[in-house]
């Protein structure tokens, strides 16, 4: 079984090499070093591996590598295929659509007088475009949301807050 001193003194070698820890779960080393969590499993009749994250300072604890290898194990259970289901994240969250992107968009083709889609894009360039157009949809929280909303009312404009909800 892995500890996090066993993981911090594996080094390299010429080729790839796999350490086992439990549950099926192992570390690959690489050549130049890096230590990547994975998982090999059957689905289907097919062989295959999910890697859950890298090892080290950015990456992830052998902690949260178990944790992933349990809800993946409960995937599999339900037939589902974890590597897919990661790609397929992976890909909503590359092709979705920035926040700036969307508000062009929507100011450009939902139906509201010439005055209001003014007032609207005013209050999208003021105070939405610096801080969420770059975004990908996905990634504002509400809490985002919350702490411009609050930022809004703080400088002394509430109505803005409260009624420039895009609906």
């Amino acid at each position: 079984m892995l500890t996090d001193t066993k993981l911090r003194n594996l080094k390299p070698t010429g080729k790839l090499y796999k350490v086992a820890d439990r549950d099926g779960l192992y570390v690959a080393v690489t050549p130049s070093g890096t230590i990547s969590f994975r998982y090999n499993y059957a689905l289907n009749g097919r062989q295959e591996t999910i890697t859950f994250g890298r090892y080290g300072p950015g990456g992830i604890t052998l902690a949260e590598a178990r944790e992933r290898l349990a809800e993946a194990k409960k995937m599999i259970a339900a037939g589902k295929s974890p590597a897919r289901e990661k790609a397929r994240e992976k890909a909503r969250v590359r092709d979705a659509e920035t926040f700036g992107a969307w508000a062009e968009k929507w100011l450009r083709s939902y139906p509201m007088a010439d005055s209001t889609r003014d007032m609207r894009r005013s209050v999208y360039e003021r105070d939405l475009k610096a801080r969420f157009g770059n975004l990908k949809l996905t990634e504002i929280t509400h809490e985002d949301l919350r702490a411009l909303t609050d930022a809004i009312v703080e400088r002394g404009a509430p109505a803005t807050a409260r009624d420039e909800k895009i609906r």
